[in-house]
Formats: structure tokens, sequence, C-alpha cells
């Protein structure tokens, strides 16, 4: 958990992340890409083990502080119903389907007036006004689990949804787009209408990056600002799905290590993984949900990543055109890519080709020309509120560093 340290600079928001279990540790991605945005709102932040396997690396590292945690399977492995077949990152003593109650329950608990809720700042009542949920890649297909198949529940029992909006990130469609309720039953199937959002009833923006987006183009739908159908998909122009940030934000390699896990690479074969910051649109989406759900404010749309028979639409770069625009596209000096070769999660960490010395020279005469073009640029992003004015300030301020041309 991150909070401020005084009551009285909590804005009374909570987001709460279901940590990313696919590296077999806990990455908290959500905090890498909304700390700026979260830090300067004054709100809170929840990280939950969502996995078994991450449980596992945790003992491994600290087993006095982290032994009592569990997700042992209620059913014995002599039921019938506790299946032979398992994926390889699970095991038949525990159960992977336990994160929904666990999620419910956190969510609960931060907006209660338990003594124990460390949002109630020691008081007698909780400060949480607004909860907000957070998944990343495979936690952001557990969020399309989640609010839509256990959220009614809630509602239909509680009258109202614990969590208030939702941010998914970087899943949808046929890419980590739904993943099976309980470790016995597969996924839905690719086109199957759970991994798509209708009238949930709270907002939710979907953000797909340039890695994922043609893997997980099943997720596209309008956009709606209906009452009970609030809706944003969003695509990342530029952007990679697995980041350098996941990464600076993570645990220490040699932690890591420790938890008896392997430390994943920061370069491909192409070099290193993209710098391209995918924390601005984040850094926005957060800033947007709120103001939809507190003023219903709602958050600007955006063109899809362009696409003809299958395949992005290029422009003269080898930068794909349309999508969520930035001053690294709009204002360029590399190729950006999506995709990348090599180990791990390369094939969607994506990298940079930068543009060589003649081309930035025809592009920007001068150092001035260019950090006036990022200024502009900014400046729009910032009031179509594509950009919060902390990150249009420090793109500019980026600019003005660059040795460009």
């Amino acid at each position: 958990m991150r909070k401020p340290a005084d009551d009285k600079q909590f804005s009374g928001n909570v987001v709460v992340e279901m940590l990313n279990p696919s590296n077999l540790f806990d990455l908290n991605i959500g905090w890498a890409m909304t700390s700026r945005q979260i830090v300067d709102n004054g709100d809170a932040w929840v990280g939950i083990t969502a996995k078994p396997i991450s449980v596992e690396a945790l003992k491994n590292f600290d087993a006095e502080r982290y032994g009592s945690l569990s997700f042992a399977n209620p059913l014995p492995l002599s039921d019938p119903r506790n299946c032979q077949q398992v994926a390889a990152d699970s095991s038949r003593t525990t159960e992977n389907g336990l994160v929904w109650d666990i999620y419910s329950q956190v969510g609960a608990w931060l907006r209660s007036d338990a003594p124990t809720n460390p949002l109630a700042y020691g008081g007698e009542a909780t400060l949480v006004d607004k909860a907000y949920g957070f998944g990343y890649s495979q936690t952001g297909g557990y969020l399309a689990n989640y609010i839509n198949g256990v959220q009614p529940h809630v509602v239909e029992q509680d009258g109202a949804p614990i969590y208030d909006g939702y941010i998914v990130g970087v899943a949808g469609g046929a890419f980590a787009g739904a993943y099976p309720m309980n470790q016995c039953e597969s996924a839905p199937p690719a086109a199957d209408p759970r991994r798509q959002f209708n009238d949930v009833g709270v907002p939710i923006i979907r953000m797909m990056s340039q890695s994922d987006y043609l893997f997980g183009i099943g997720s596209r739908r309008p956009d709606s600002d209906l009452p009970g159908d609030k809706y944003r998909h969003y695509e990342m122009a530029g952007a990679g799905h697995a980041t350098p940030d996941e990464l600076y934000f993570s645990a220490q390699p040699d932690d890591i290590i420790a938890a008896g896990r392997t430390v994943p690479p920061m370069n491909c074969n192409e070099g290193p993984r993209s710098r391209f910051p995918s924390s601005i649109f984040f850094n926005a989406a957060l800033k947007n949900l709120d103001l939809w759900v507190r003023e219903d404010i709602a958050p600007p749309s955006a063109d899809p990543i362009l696409v003809e028979n299958g395949s992005p639409v290029l422009d003269q770069f080898g930068n794909v055109q349309g999508g969520l625009r930035s001053p690294f596209l709009d204002v360029p000096t590399s190729t950006w890519f999506g995709t990348a070769t090599g180990a791990s999660f390369c094939f969607i960490a994506g990298y940079e080709r930068p543009f060589d010395e003649d081309t930035l020279n025809s592009l920007y005469p001068t150092h001035g020309s260019y950090v006036k073009a990022v200024k502009q640029n900014v400046r729009e992003l910032e009031s179509q509120r594509f950009l919060t004015k902390d990150d249009a300030r420090s793109l500019h301020r980026e600019a003005a560093r660059a040795e460009i041309p």
C-alpha cells in the first residue's frame, strides 16, 4: 500500500491493482504506469497478489513474513472436481479462482469502517470515497472476468458495486481478454461476449498497446456515454506492452533471484526494450476516469490505430497512423515498433529505431524548431485531455534537453 502520510492530503481515491504474475512474481505495473498521477492527486494505491504462483515466490523470499499467505484449494486432492491437469504455473493444491473473492474483500475492507482499515487513518470511519480497479495484461484479463462475472453478483447482494470504475490495461479480445474462472475450466473462446464490456454500470477505460492491439482487435467497440454503459477504448500508438518501467518499479534483481525466479531481460535482440512512456497515457486515463465518476465529465474519444487488410497503415517514417497520439509520433525522431525478438516477453516489448542525422536535419533545421513543434503538440494534447498538465510540461522539458537535431 502507498498513501499520503497526512490524511488531510488524501483525495479519497484508492486504486486497487491486481499485481501482474506473468513473470511468476508480483509486478506492480499499475503503480509504474500511474504513480505520478496518484501522488499528484493525493490518491492511495493498494496492490494485491493475484495468483498462487506469486505467493510461492513471496514465501521463497521471506518464509517468516509471508508464510501465512495461502490460496489453498478448498477441494481435497481426492475430490473428482479437483481436476487432474492444471496449467504449468498452477497446482492442484491451490486454486487460482480464489482471486475473485480476494478482490471483492479487499475493496470492501478499504471502504469499510473496520478498525484495521489503514485508509481510516486511525479514525472511526474510512476516508475512501471512490475505489478504482486496475489490471494490466494478465490481470487486465482478470478484470474482464471480475467485471462481467463477479460484479453483477456484488451489485445484486449489496445494491452497489465495490469499484466505481476500472482501467483495463493491454488486455482485450484474443489477447489476454479473459481467463478461466477457476483452474479446471477453459478460458472463454476468443469471440465470446464475456471478453467484451457492455452495460457494466460503471465507467471502463480499456487501453491497448501497439504490441497487442491487432491480437486484441476483437475488443474494439464504439465508445459510449450512456449512463449504464460508459466506455472508452484507446490504442496507444508507439507504445510497447512489456515496458522498462514495469522492471524499474519491480523488485531488485537480487530479490527476484532470492524468490527463486528469473530476472526478466531489459534487452531484446534489437536492443533495449522500447523506452516509449506508456505512463503518459495511463496518467491521463486515471485522471479522466476520476472526472467521469465524480463529475460526469466524459473523457475524449480517440480513433483506433488505422488497420487495412489486417495490417497497420504506416506513415512515411514507418510509424502507425491513428490511435492515441503523442509527440513521439507526431514530432518524430524515431520509428517505434511494438514487437521484438528474444527471450521472455520480447515479442511484446517493442523497440525504437532512431532516425539518422540527415533525416533529423531535414525535419528540424534547428533545435528550436524541434522544441517549438513539441511544445505545440503537447499543448494541443493537454487541451484535449489526452495528457495531464504535468506530463505535457515534462515532455516539453525533455525536448528542450534533447540533442535534436
